[in-house]
């Protein structure tokens, strides 16, 4: 039987809600930009704007 850690699991879904975020912009969500450095730009932005 797996254990329930309520830690972990405040993490993961801290994770997760961040990323769902994130794809609200629609180039990380269907993947438009093809360099992993556009590609970490656009992450950068969309963070930098989900703080403010």
């Amino acid at each position: 039987m797996i254990e329930h850690n309520e830690e972990v699991y405040k993490n993961r879904n801290q994770i997760e809600r961040c990323f769902n975020r994130l794809k609200r912009f629609r180039g990380l969500a269907s993947r438009y930009e093809k360099n992993a450095s556009t590609f970490l730009a656009m992450v950068t932005l969309g963070a930098i704007l989900m703080w403010l």
